[in-house]
């Protein structure tokens, strides 16, 4: 029996709070959605929402003292935002519909993946949480798992899921490209706030036609759309603003992700002078499927190697899977960047594959123990040999994947000679951050008057 002792020194049971989690069928309730990217969270609502699921997205950071309040401070940064997130909602749609306020009318869609990060165990200490609040053991929380490579079978129709996760994937594509677009034309915008009044209502588009498009997998209708926004956000641009620095920044996905718990980080940058690219989302869930696959032709081998016939074949077919999952991912995401980049230059997204033979060559890490450190690491690494700037390594304090991150690059970027920035995040303002992103960009300036910038951006 798996065990927890709360904050108050009382042992309770795991098991005992498990029955309201896990993939349950969302039907015509509410599916509530945390926000980590605002772009990408929006634009999943809506692919959900076309597929006839009632999906909204939480307001974000408006929770903290909540989220502070039943935790103790040793879960990951991003546990606290979340669960303050949550709760928010419920105290404010307590308020707005009184006795009418029925939990069992939502589903909390909260994530997990297995491995060493402690986002496997968020959904699992939130439903103790959630518990613990008379009537709220009726507010189911549904989890998507990197186990399976994030399938949606078991929320909606079975017919359905299959799509489902396809055009989910695609949304987090296009949210990927919207924000690089903004990020592309934000520091050279003709008057302050035109490219995020832009951007802003580029998303509302990409809603509607998400919501419009999606159950029929009309793809190429939504990047006729995609397309056309990047053309009129060329218009934004003051041409007589020259270049700037290029700032890569890579890290824990929700952390770099999220712009309030991150305290605007990348804004905070282009104050200072940066043109910034920013991991992806898509990123992520390719790595999903690479390590999916990696993994299960680990087990295939060793039990080739033993004789065990039936359950070679079992991981055969999960090579399979995760296999065409990768191949079908990469395929749709050249087809966005392809489409985009035919009137914008917008950078590329790494291939995993790629990731994986840096860390080989450089034998710095493996994939073999994976977690992000071995996306950021092999990321940083190919940004600073294709010329960035400066790199920059996001993460919440105490994070072992970040912090293993900056053990392993930070030599080597002395030995390129490119500036790096260490940015561990809790929830309080660090004294002395914004002298430190000063100093780190004034180093990228002297490197950018050096060296320049990459010939193409293409390359994070």
């Amino acid at each position: 029996m798996n065990l927890k002792r709360t904050m108050d020194g009382k042992t309770v049971s795991l098991e005992s709070h498990c029955q309201n989690l896990g993939r349950v069928p969302v039907g015509q309730k509410t599916l509530l959605i945390p926000e980590m990217n605002r772009t990408a969270s929006h634009l999943i609502a809506a692919t959900f929402r076309g597929f006839g699921v009632a999906a909204r997205v939480l307001d974000t950071y408006q929770g903290m003292d909540l989220g502070k309040e039943y935790t103790s401070g040793k879960e990951c940064y991003p546990c606290q935002v979340t669960l303050g997130d949550i709760l928010h909602f419920v105290h404010k749609e307590k308020e707005r519909l009184g006795r009418a306020f029925n939990p069992s009318h939502y589903i909390y869609f909260l994530p997990e993946s297995d491995g060493p990060c402690r986002f496997g165990l968020y959904n699992k200490f939130q439903r103790i949480v959630l518990d613990s609040f008379p009537g709220l053991k009726r507010l189911h929380i549904t989890s998507v798992t990197t186990k399976d490579g994030y399938s949606a079978q078991g929320m909606v129709d079975p017919e359905k899921a299959l799509d489902l996760k396809k055009v989910a994937y695609f949304s987090f594509v296009v949210a990927d490209l919207l924000d690089r677009l903004l990020w592309k034309i934000r520091p050279y915008e003709k008057e302050a706030g035109m490219a995020d009044a832009f951007v802003e209502k580029a998303m509302e588009t990409m809603e509607q036609a998400f919501e419009r498009f999606a159950l029929h997998k009309e793809f190429d209708r939504i990047l006729d759309r995609l397309q056309e926004i990047v053309q009129q956000g060329k218009e934004v641009v003051d041409p007589a603003v020259p270049p700037k620095p290029l700032i890569g920044v890579v890290g824990e996905i929700f952390l770099r992700m999220h712009a309030h718990a991150n305290q605007d980080l990348i804004r905070l940058l282009e104050k200072y002078g940066a043109e910034v690219v920013n991991a992806s989302m898509a990123e992520w869930v390719n790595y999903v499927s690479y390590d999916g696959f990696r993994a299960a032709k680990a087990e295939f081998l060793l039990h080739l190697k033993k004789g065990r016939f039936g359950s070679m074949m079992a991981h055969l077919k999960d090579m399979l899977g995760f296999r065409v999952d990768l191949f079908y991912q990469e395929y749709r995401q050249r087809q966005a960047y392809k489409r985009v980049q035919e009137v914008m230059d917008l950078p590329d997204d790494h291939r995993i594959s790629h990731l994986e033979d840096i860390l080989k060559k450089d034998g710095c890490y493996s994939f073999d123990i994976a977690t992000e450190a071995s996306l950021s690491i092999a990321s940083i690494i190919a940004c600073a040999r294709a010329g960035y700037n400066g790199m920059v390594n996001v993460y919440p304090f105490t994070c072992m994947p970040g912090t293993t991150t900056a053990a392993i690059v930070r030599p080597r970027m002395g030995e390129l000679g490119i500036p790096f920035l260490d940015a561990p995040y809790d929830s309080a303002i660090q004294p002395g951050r914004e002298a430190a992103v000063r100093t780190f960009m004034y180093q990228a300036e002297e490197h950018f008057k050096r060296q320049g910038r990459p010939k193409e951006s293409s390359n994070h």
